[in-house]
């Protein structure tokens, strides 16, 4: 499956997008709420892999802060091939910096990212649904517009495996 290293907002903007959630799936749209016996919470990743060794992550990010607390302010939804639908924080200088920080960090230490992950093509969103039915993509980007703008702050940070229901935080 794939493993990830998330980054988690705070509870104000985990509940809009749990209430986002629980409205898509009311416009039938199975949303992450649903997926992994609803293992996920609202999030951005940071970093993906088919799988990670959590001890090979935490010594190549040994002293750095991965959940700094960093402002996002959510302003678009987008949708990604196979149907996926999102919600876009502005791609600040401050948030692309951290991602290629934490990018370099692992790099260094020879862990291989997924190539949507490298710097320059990394799309920071939360992802919302993982598969749209096309007769329902619109009703479902009209809900994501109804939550629009939505400021969040990251509190905390993990790296994950949901299949395999591995969950290890970050500093």
């Amino acid at each position: 499956m794939v493993a990830a290293l998330e980054l988690y907002l705070d509870p104000v903007a985990t509940r809009r997008i749990r209430v986002l959630w629980d409205a898509l799936e009311a416009e039938g749209v199975q949303s992450l709420r649903s997926l992994l016996e609803q293992r996920h919470r609202p999030h951005v990743s940071l970093a993906v892999a088919p799988r990670f060794d959590p001890e090979q992550v935490a010594a190549a990010l040994a002293g750095f802060t991965v959940a700094a607390p960093l402002r996002l302010s959510f302003q678009h939804a987008g949708q990604f091939v196979g149907r996926v639908l999102w919600l876009g924080p502005a791609p600040t200088a401050e948030l692309l910096a951290h991602h290629r920080r934490v990018y370099d960090r692992l790099a260094a230490a020879g862990i291989t990212l997924h190539e949507h992950y490298h710097p320059g093509r990394w799309i920071p969103h939360c992802t919302l649904s993982m598969r749209v039915p096309n007769t329902l993509m619109a009703a479902a980007i009209r809900r994501c517009l109804e939550v629009l703008p939505l400021e969040a702050t990251i509190t905390s940070a993990a790296l994950t495996d949901h299949a395999h229901n591995i969950s290890h935080p970050l500093p």
